[in-house]
C-alpha cells in the first residue's frame, strides 16, 4: 500500500468512527436537499516528494489532467471566466458555481490572483531573496467577497519555503491550507493541484521539489457517500508509488508551462470509478 493510500484509509476510518455531523450546513444536493456531512477537524499530513511520496490515491481514478487545467486557469490565465475554462481547457464542472448569468464564478480564485498581482509578486520575491519567509498566496480576501457573490475559496492559502539540501541543491517546500475538503472527491485533486503548482515554481527557478505539507481544517464525508467510503476501505490498492513529473527544462518560465507538460507515471488506480453526487 502506498503512503497516500495508507493515509487515505486512515482518514476515512477516522471520519466514519470519530467524526461528528454538520449542523446548519450550507451545501445542497442537486435535488435541493441539505448536504450534511460527517467531519473531523485539524487534519495534517506531510508528503516527502523527494522520496516519492505523492498525494494521490490508487483506490479510485483521480482526474489529474482536468485538475491541472483548472490550476492553470487560476494561476496563469488569472480569470474567473467560465468561457476561458471551457473553451481553452474543455473543463465544465465549474458551471455549477456560476454567479447568476455573469459567465464567471465571481470575484474569486483567478480574478483575485489577477487583482492583487499575486503570482508576479510571489515570483519576484523568490527571485530577490529565496530565503525570505513571506512567500504566500492568500485567496481569502474579504473585499472580493463583498464585491460579488460566489463560492468562497476552499484551498485558500499556500506558503513556500526554500532550503538547501545536503547535496547543496535548493529545494522548494510548500504548505497548503484548506478550510474545507470533501475527503472522497476532492482531497487528492486539491493536493495534486498544488504539488503541480510547486513543481511549476521549482522549474521556473531550476530548483528541486522537497516536501508538501497539507492542513485541512474541516475534512468531511457527505452523508450520501458512506457506501462509497466502505467500498474504498475494502479495495486493494496498487503497490506502485505514482509520481507527477513536469517534462520541461529547468528555468522554463512559469507562464510557458502547459497542462500537457505534466505526466503521471506508475499510476494504476483501482476501477471501476465510483459515482458521487456533488454538493453545490
Amino acid at each position: 500500500m502506498t503512503y497516500a493510500d495508507t493515509l487515505f484509509k486512515e482518514n476515512i476510518e477516522n471520519i466514519l468512527t470519530n467524526g461528528v455531523f454538520s449542523e446548519q450546513a450550507r451545501p445542497k444536493y442537486k435535488d435541493g436537499k441539505t448536504a450534511n456531512s460527517k467531519y473531523i477537524t485539524g487534519n495534517f499530513a506531510t508528503y516527502d516528494l523527494e522520496k516519492g511520496q505523492f498525494p494521490i490515491t490508487s483506490l479510485r481514478p483521480i482526474p489529474i489532467k482536468s485538475a491541472i487545467k483548472e490550476l492553470l486557469w487560476i494561476y496563469q490565465d488569472q480569470t474567473s471566466s467560465l468561457k476561458v475554462l471551457k473553451e481553452k481547457y474543455g473543463v465544465n464542472y465549474w458551471d455549477e458555481w456560476e454567479v447568476g448569468t455573469t459567465g464567471t464564478i465571481g470575484q474569486r480564485y483567478g480574478a483575485t490572483v489577477k487583482k492583487y498581482d499575486i503570482i508576479t509578486k510571489l515570483l519576484a520575491g523568490l527571485e530577490k531573496n529565496p530565503w525570505n519567509r513571506r512567500n504566500i498566496i492568500n485567496l481569502w480576501q474579504y473585499e472580493d467577497f463583498e464585491a460579488t457573490k460566489g463560492l468562497l475559496p476552499c484551498a485558500f492559502q499556500t506558503m513556500f519555503e526554500v532550503r538547501r539540501g545536503e547535496s547543496g541543491a535548493l529545494y522548494l517546500d510548500a504548505t497548503l491550507i484548506q478550510r474545507s475538503n470533501d475527503m472522497l472527491v476532492a482531497h487528492h485533486i486539491n493536493a495534486m493541484q498544488y504539488v503541480a503548482l510547486q513543481l511549476m515554481i521549482a522549474k521556473h527557478f531550476s530548483w528541486q521539489v522537497g516536501k508538501f505539507f497539507y492542513f485541512i481544517n474541516n475534512l468531511h464525508i457527505y452523508d450520501n457517500q458512506f457506501e462509497q467510503a466502505q467500498e474504498l476501505l475494502h479495495r486493494t490498492p496498487s503497490k506502485k508509488e505514482p509520481r507527477l513529473i513536469l517534462n520541461v527544462p529547468d528555468g522554463t518560465n512559469f507562464f510557458d508551462i502547459k497542462a500537457e507538460d505534466f505526466e503521471l507515471v506508475d499510476y494504476e488506480p483501482v476501477r471501476p470509478q465510483l459515482k458521487f453526487d456533488l454538493a453545490i
